[in-house]
């Protein structure tokens, strides 16, 4: 089943994993086409919104449901709402396996399987106790476990066009220039 989704004023078509790669160049070909001719119309800025609530939480609004982020308990959350490192991690697991999905597709490989991450923090860099201590992830693997008749030569490919197209992996690896202002 395809979704539509608005971008910018431009409807596109999402494509399942159930269709080919000649229709995925077919919802693509008119975009590619539209982003060459106007480097401009590529550009876009997606947002991200949270709502400070009781307590040591952000609401944060999915598109598909409110999430209520806090303190993992590790910083002293009670467990009760979404950490948002944990967030991190699933945002990366779900663009790298939409990116691939679209990938094989495109490369005409049938692949299933599961993907992973994993991030290793310092609580004493967060919590303050330790200055030298790293806030943040020191590390993150994402990693694939994958079923698929392709050879390891197709298989090494998609894996290097994924990591390469995926756009959450993209920016954690080259990270953009960031900015924290407050609004009057």
């Amino acid at each position: 089943m395809a979704a539509s989704c608005l971008t910018r004023g431009v409807y596109a078509q999402a494509v399942d994993a159930s269709h080919g790669a000649g229709e995925l160049r077919e919802i693509q070909a008119p975009l590619k086409r539209r982003y060459r001719d106007d480097p401009a119309a590529a550009q876009i800025t997606l947002k991200a919104d949270g709502r400070l609530d009781e307590g040591i939480t952000c609401s944060v609004q999915t598109g598909r449901a409110l999430i209520e982020a806090g303190l993992h308990p590790g910083t002293g959350g009670n467990g009760a709402s979404v950490c948002s490192g944990d967030m991190l991690l699933q945002a990366l697991v779900a663009c790298a396996g939409v990116t691939m999905r679209a990938v094989a597709t495109s490369m005409g490989i049938a692949v299933t399987g599961s993907v992973h991450a994993e991030g290793d923090l310092d609580w004493r860099g967060t919590l303050a106790v330790e200055r030298s201590a790293p806030v943040g992830f020191s590390q993150i693997r994402l990693r694939f476990d994958l079923e698929s008749e392709a050879s390891d030569a197709e298989l090494a490919t998609l894996l290097r066009l994924t990591e390469r197209y995926c756009v959450v992996f993209q920016t954690l690896a080259t990270p953009p220039t960031l900015s924290v202002l407050r609004d009057p």
